[in-house]
C-alpha cells in the first residue's frame, strides 16, 4: 500500500505572500482592513479572515460609503482603473498582486501601447484575466479558451499580436494554442506567462495520477488551477476525487486501493493537506 503526496501541492509563493499580508493587518487592530474580492479562492481562509474582522469588498463603489481604512488588492490583481479609483477614495492600498501576475499586467500595457493586439488564453470570467485586461492600453483584446474560439479570432492579418497567458492556464493547451495562432501568419509575439509553480504542479500531478489507482485533488471549487489539476488528474487516473475539505471525502472509497495520490491548489492551506493525509493513511 502506497500514499503519494505532491510536494507541489498547497501555497504557492503569491498566495501565501497575500494571505500573510492580510492576517498581519488584521493583527494591528488600527483601522478598518479590507480586501478587494476574496484574497484567494479559498473558502476556509476567507471565512477565518472574516472572523478576525476583515470585510470583502466587491466593487469600488463599496468603497465611497464605508470608513476609511486599509484595502489589500487581492493576488488576483485588478485593473488599473480599479486601482486608482481606490486611491481616489482615500483608502491605503496594499498590493497583494501576485507578481507574476503583475508580470503580465506590466506587459500587456507595454505591447498594447505599441499597437499590438493582445490575446490571452484564460477564463475571461476570473479575476485575474479581468485584471489583465484592464491594463491593456488602447488596443483591441481577446480572450481564448479552447483551439475552436483561436481559429474564429477575428484579428485582421496585417495586426500585430501579443499572446499571454493567465498564470494558472493548462500548459499543454497554451501550446496548443500557439500553435494554431502562429500558423495563421501575424507579426505576432508569445509571452509564455505561465508560472513556473504552476507548470511544475500540474506535471507533478500529471506524474503521480499516472501510477495511482485513486487520486484526491483538494482545492476549492472556484479555484481555477486546482480545477486545472482535477482535469490534468482525472485523464490519467479515472478515479479521481475533487475535495474541499476532508469532510468532502468518503474516505471508505479507497479501502480496497494500493496506491492512492493526493494533490492541491495553490490556495489549499497545509493543514488541510495534512488532515486528508491522515485519514487516507487510516484507511490504507
Amino acid at each position: 500500500m502506497n500514499l503519494m503526496i505532491a510536494k507541489s501541492a498547497g501555497f504557492c509563493f503569491g498566495v501565501k505572500r497575500a494571505v500573510n499580508m492580510v492576517y498581519e493587518e488584521a493583527g494591528k487592530n488600527e483601522v478598518p482592513v479590507y480586501t478587494y474580492g476574496p484574497i484567494i479562492h479559498n473558502e476556509e481562509v476567507v471565512a477565518d479572515l472574516m472572523e478576525k474582522g476583515v470585510k470583502v469588498i466587491s466593487d469600488t463603489e463599496e468603497l465611497k460609503t464605508l470608513p476609511r481604512g486599509k484595502i489589500v488588492i487581492r493576488s488576483h490583481g485588478i485593473s488599473r482603473k480599479e486601482y486608482d479609483e481606490m486611491e481616489a477614495c482615500g483608502y491605503d492600498v496594499l498590493d497583494a498582486t501576485c507578481p507574476f501576475v503583475l508580470k503580465i499586467h506590466k506587459l500587456v500595457a507595454e505591447y498594447s501601447a505599441q499597437g499590438y493586439t493582445v490575446v490571452i488564453a484564460g477564463d475571461a470570467r476570473h479575476p485575474e484575466v479581468r485584471g489583465i485586461l484592464g491594463w491593456v492600453d488602447g488596443q483591441k483584446a481577446y480572450t481564448v479558451m479552447t483551439p475552436e474560439e483561436m481559429e474564429q479570432l477575428p484579428i485582421p492579418k496585417d495586426e500585430k499580436v501579443c499572446m499571454v497567458a493567465q498564470t494558472t492556464f493548462n500548459y499543454n493547451k497554451f501550446q496548443e494554442l500557439v500553435e494554431i495562432i502562429k500558423k495563421k501568419g501575424y507579426d505576432i509575439i508569445v509571452l509564455d506567462t505561465i508560472c513556473n509553480a504552476t507548470e511544475e504542479r500540474q506535471k507533478e500531478t500529471r506524474f503521480i495520477a499516472g501510477q495511482s489507482e485513486a487520486m484526491i485533488v483538494i482545492g476549492d471549487r472556484h479555484s481555477s488551477n486546482t480545477q486545472k489539476l482535477y482535469e490534468i488528474s482525472k485523464k490519467e487516473c479515472a478515479n479521481t476525487y475533487y475535495i474541499q475539505t476532508s469532510k468532502d471525502m468518503d474516505y471508505r472509497q479507497i479501502k480496497s486501493i494500493n496506491n492512492v495520490g493526493i494533490t492541491a491548489g495553490a490556495s489549499t492551506p497545509n493543514y488541510i493537506i495534512e488532515e486528508v493525509s491522515k485519514n487516507v493513511r487510516n484507511e490504507l
